[in-house]
């Protein structure tokens, strides 16, 4: 058996642990933060619970398979997260893609036409994509519909290869309207059009959180780990992968050296080769200067809120515990990083851990973040350095963001007893994903760092050394980092 090291404890390198020491392999962890999860990770403050980061999952068969495997699907609370869509033009709880389609007819009359032409195009996208995504079809059935899938996406992407998702909407849709912002919005700033089919089948049919918040799937994944043998570090940050005739034979951590056969980065690929790698000289420069230049998805901006309102209170306002708030009336640019009153402008997402559990809060009380995306470097990367101007900057997103979320629990400030918020420089902190990447590689097709948005790519020019995380695929997320587990345990005898 081979002695294994893994670097980070998020989703992938958890999943890559236990496959590996189920079959018997040493595996090691190593884990910067004081507990496991990364992005799929959260955290108590005055008892209030929050997520870290990530709220919700897509590809679910993927992902319960994936546990099933592990012995572990029945310990881990999982439930479907329905999302309720406001603005001042529809107001509405959709809990599959058809309900989408009826609340725009009937939200913009005077667009029916265009709305027509818009779906006639997207329904195609949405069924050739659906099948991967979630597919409960038996053998051979199971085949056949991929099969088909994959020929209609295969037409999609030779016709939508380089298109990016605000010009295909805008094929259908004037730039200034109100369903030109929503429906360029449904996802990444310009990301793959192809993709808004399968973007579009997660967020209405197949999205799912953890009733007991995000850390506990991880709690119970570290657990397990611990228990078949295998090693975890908390608070030890790997200093270097250490190589030796072009492989990777250990890491260093701590000032100590720790050998190894195989080394797993389960986590960013920018710092895995600019700041881990040792000896540099041993990969090809065109591959360091890829790695280098290629962008990476936006950041985020997120509010936690400890509120005294009861549950029953904030169910009255949010009606679920997920809500996104749209202003579709003002003009927001994700690609203008110099604009102070981006958050002002934007919406908010309102998503309450506490109404899926009440024991995610003190008693008689809520828990509620609130969650944007944000514009890569806003005003100048968040102060350019100055700690003083950080904690402005910080603050003032956090009060616009607080703002937005008051047009659905009027009068908000009323009810804080707990504040915190995180920025993409919070998340680069605890996660090590540059600048904070909320979902790997930039969704862009213009940028794409892997020639296929499917596939994961857990190989890398250093013999030994693979990529363990949501960094192995373009589009990355919960699912990208399983298949990447699965992918590393495969190669690794």
């Amino acid at each position: 058996m081979s002695k294994v090291i893994i670097i980070g404890s998020g989703m992938g390198g958890l999943v890559a642990g236990n496959l590996l020491a189920r079959r018997g392999h040493r595996v090691q962890i190593f884990e910067s933060h004081s507990a496991p999860g990364g992005y799929t990770a959260g955290f108590r403050r005055k008892g209030f619970y929050f997520e870290s980061g990530t709220l919700s999952f897509e590809s679910s068969n993927q992902v319960f398979k994936a546990m099933q495997e592990l012995g572990l699907y029945d310990r881990i609370s999982f439930t479907r997260q329905v999302s309720r869509w406001v603005s001042e033009d529809f107001d509405g709880v959709l809990e599959t893609y058809q309900s989408f389609k009826e609340m725009l007819y009937g939200a913009f009359p005077g667009e029916q036409d265009r709305l027509k032409s818009y779906f006639a195009e997207l329904d195609k996208m949405y069924d050739a994509t659906k099948v991967f995504i979630y597919n409960d079809k038996t053998f051979p059935a199971s085949l056949l519909a991929y099969a088909a899938g994959g020929l209609k996406m295969a037409g999609l992407y030779r016709k939508y290869a380089r298109v990016t998702l605000d010009q295909f909407t805008e094929h259908f849709f004037p730039q200034d309207s109100k369903l030109y912002r929503l429906l360029s919005r449904l996802g990444y700033p310009e990301m793959a059009a192809y993709i808004i089919g399968g973007a579009i089948a997660c967020i209405f049919d197949d999205y799912w959180t953890v009733k007991d918040g995000m850390q506990s799937w991880a709690d119970i994944l570290a657990e397990n780990f611990t228990r078949l043998g295998g090693e975890l570090f908390l608070r030890s940050y790997v200093d270097a992968i250490i190589t030796k005739d072009g492989a990777a034979v250990g890491v260093t951590c701590n000032g100590e050296t720790y050998t190894a056969d195989y080394v797993i980065s389960a986590g960013d690929y920018k710092k895995t080769f600019l700041m881990l790698l040792d000896n540099k000289s041993i990969v090809p420069a065109p591959f360091l200067k890829k790695v280098q230049e290629n962008k990476v998805s936006e950041g985020m901006a997120t509010v936690y809120l400890g509120l005294s309102l009861s549950n029953e209170r904030l169910k009255e306002y949010l009606k679920v515990p997920h809500v996104m708030y749209m202003d579709l009336a003002v003009e927001v640019d994700m690609n203008d990083p110099g604009d102070p009153d981006y958050f002002k402008k934007t919406g908010v997402g309102l998503y309450a851990p506490s109404l899926y559990n009440p024991d995610l809060a003190p008693p008689g009380k809520s828990s509620l973040m609130l969650q944007n995306l944000a514009p890569t470097g806003w005003m100048n990367n968040w102060g350019g350095g100055d700690k003083e101007k950080y904690r402005e900057l910080k603050e003032r997103a956090a009060a616009d963001m607080i703002d937005r979320a008051a047009a659905i629990i009027p009068n908000l400030r009323d009810y804080i007893e707990f504040q915190d918020a995180a920025t993409p420089l919070t998340y680069e902190r605890y996660t090590h994903n540059t600048n904070g990447a909320s979902s790997a590689w930039s969704w862009n097709p213009q940028n794409k760092f892997y020639d296929s948005f499917l596939k994961s790519y857990v190989d890398t020019p250093v013999k030994n050394l693979y990529i363990g995380s949501c960094w192995s695929s373009q589009i990355g997320g919960v699912p990208g980092a399983i298949s990447a587990a699965y992918a590393c345990a495969r190669r690794i005898k």
